[in-house]
């Protein structure tokens, strides 16, 4: 089970949301590659970017912290990035600085033609960001709620050749109130493609959960606030999530 500390990015700065308001922001670090130092210092093997202004402009807005990142990173992790990415000269502008994997969520949703095309042209790149609210999909930074069923299209998405799911309740991100293990193992069950849990993991208790879950096809966890507001020891964590996975990874 891969834990992935997620930098989300606003104006420069890591910062947490609660339930994805832009209003409701807390600022963590002014120093976005530090950060992503740091996470590495402590056992992470992936990182998750959000450019948060991107996922609200419809285009990348935070490129200078991102590029700082992965100046700092380099090649010894894989970084995935999602957030305002609508077109492919964008996915391929994010895969030449060293991005690993673009995350589109929003413009999947609505451009379905436009995810097969990303997903044609960057095969093995490509990972669809889909978050949910009572199994209903939300789009425009979580604003609006559309009438699609996260199942039905994740199963479209995977025909498409994405290389992951990764699922959100977002009734719970940012919350810490535990991780939607029902929902998660319902979506990861119903595709073969792996599904990357996200929303709520709030303790060591909400990783062990998923961890317990791992063979329904449930590859990894983003977890954010809770390991910046120091309820979630993450090197601990990754280490248990590995000491309950051994006989699973490769």
């Amino acid at each position: 089970m891969l834990l992935i500390p997620a930098i989300d990015l606003k104006d420069g700065h890591c910062v947490r949301l609660k339930q994805g308001d832009m209003d409701d922001a807390t600022v963590f670090s002014e120093d976005p590659a530090a950060m992503a130092r740091h996470w590495i210092e402590q056992g992470a093997r992936r990182l998750h970017l959000v450019d948060l202004n991107g996922a609200f402009a419809g285009k990348p807005k935070n490129e200078a912290a991102i590029k700082s990142i992965l100046g700092e990173v380099g090649d010894e992790i894989p970084v995935q990035l999602g957030g305002g990415i609508r077109d492919l000269d964008t996915i391929e502008r994010c895969l030449d600085d060293g991005i690993g994997y673009v995350i589109i969520g929003t413009a999947a949703v609505k451009n379905p033609g436009f995810l097969h095309d990303a997903c044609s042209a960057f095969p093995g790149h490509i990972i669809v960001g889909l978050d949910a609210r009572d199994g209903k999909v939300a789009v425009d930074g979580w604003s609006k709620l559309t009438g699609h069923d996260v199942i039905d299209l994740a199963r479209k998405f995977e025909g498409y050749g994405v290389e992951a799911i990764i699922y959100t309740d977002i009734g719970r991100d940012g919350m810490l109130s535990g991780v939607n293990v029902e929902a998660t193992v319902k979506l990861a069950q119903a595709l073969t493609i792996p599904v990357i849990a996200s929303g709520g993991i709030g303790s060591l208790k909400d990783v062990k959960a998923l961890c317990a879950v791992q063979a329904e096809g449930i590859s990894g966890a983003i977890t954010g606030r809770a390991i910046y507001e120091g309820k979630l020891d993450f090197q601990r964590a990754q280490a248990e999530a590995d000491r309950l996975t051994e006989t699973d990874r490769p």
